[in-house]
């Protein structure tokens, strides 16, 4: 049986963020340029996705954040 989107998604969520930032990156490579409001060519989008990939310090695992709820 495939694993349903709902089930990925959760799944990715609980990912460190570098990952997640990674998975986000390449996802939206595959999105064509002409989707409204996605595109890669955004030169500010991807130095923030870089930049946030990159940037660990100060990071709190997801984890410890659904704990505090």
């Amino acid at each position: 049986m495939l694993t349903s989107r709902d089930e990925i998604l959760d799944s990715a969520l609980k990912l460190p963020e570098t990952d997640r930032l990674l998975i986000a990156a390449r996802l939206l490579e595959t999105v064509p340029d002409d989707a409204p409001g996605l595109s890669l060519d955004d030169a500010d989008l991807l130095e923030e996705l870089e930049r946030r990939a990159q940037d660990t310090a100060g990071a709190i695992p997801v984890s410890d954040l659904w704990k505090q709820d």
